[in-house]
């Protein structure tokens, strides 16, 4: 009974086994495809990084220049509490806006209103790439009116 289950198994495996077809020469070709598209793929990947840390020094910037506002804004506030306030963000904040301490935030009052500015470069991930960062925060000046 035992030897009947194996004759009969052996046949089936033996007409069902994958055969080669005329032209099916193309054994090997993976690794080839693979090594032309992986030079793609790396830099759709470096780019999709670069591009995200554009956008995080960005942010960072836009909110240094609010805080700056916000500290400048106040009622009575000292004439450098806006360029300090950004100043100590941007220290917390890490290396994604890199260049900023050259220029330094500029914050500037008028009777009304406080505009600051913050400048820089984002972190670069592509060697020899550079994207220059400017962001701008604006605000009303807390102060007394007549009613």
């Amino acid at each position: 009974m035992r030897r009947f289950r194996f004759e009969r198994w052996c046949r089936w495996a033996v007409a069902h086994r994958h055969h080669r077809l005329p032209g099916d020469g193309e054994r090997g070709g993976n690794p080839v495809e693979l090594a032309v598209t992986l030079p793609a793929i790396l830099l759709l990947l470096f780019a999709s990084i670069q591009v995200a840390a554009v956008f995080v020094a960005r942010s960072t910037a836009l909110n240094a220049a609010q805080s700056g506002v916000n500290a400048q804004r106040l009622h009575e506030a000292a004439p450098n509490a806006g360029a300090e306030r950004a100043t100590k963000f941007l220290n917390q904040a890490g290396d994604w806006l890199v260049g900023w301490k050259n220029p330094g935030p500029d914050c500037v009052t008028t009777a009304t209103d406080v505009t600051c500015t913050v400048t820089g470069r984002a972190l670069s991930v592509v060697p020899g790439v550079t994207f220059s960062v400017r962001q701008t925060a604006h605000g009303t000046v807390e102060r007394w009116t007549a009613p």
